[in-house]
């Protein structure tokens, strides 16, 4: 029995990166607002993990944008 390797490319669900250099503030400001490891904030950064809801919330806030800012577009 063969077994086919799907490669899969990284989604970038999260613009947080974007918005954050748009809004002139680092991933250590945010880390240090919501209380986070840098690290953390720089995974969130680079899409390997995502934020919970109630923390993309919280960012919205932090960075007076829209939570929907945050996010890519699925279309």
């Amino acid at each position: 029995m063969k077994y086919q390797v799907k490669s899969v490319r990284m989604r970038h669900i999260n613009r947080l990166k974007v918005v954050l250099v748009e809004k002139q503030k680092t991933g250590k400001w945010l880390a240090e607002q919501l209380g986070k490891d840098p690290a953390t904030v720089s995974r969130w950064c680079s899409n390997s993990i995502q934020p919970s809801v109630e923390t993309f919330a919280k960012i919205a806030d932090l960075l007076n944008v829209d939570i929907k800012e945050l996010f890519n577009s699925s279309k």
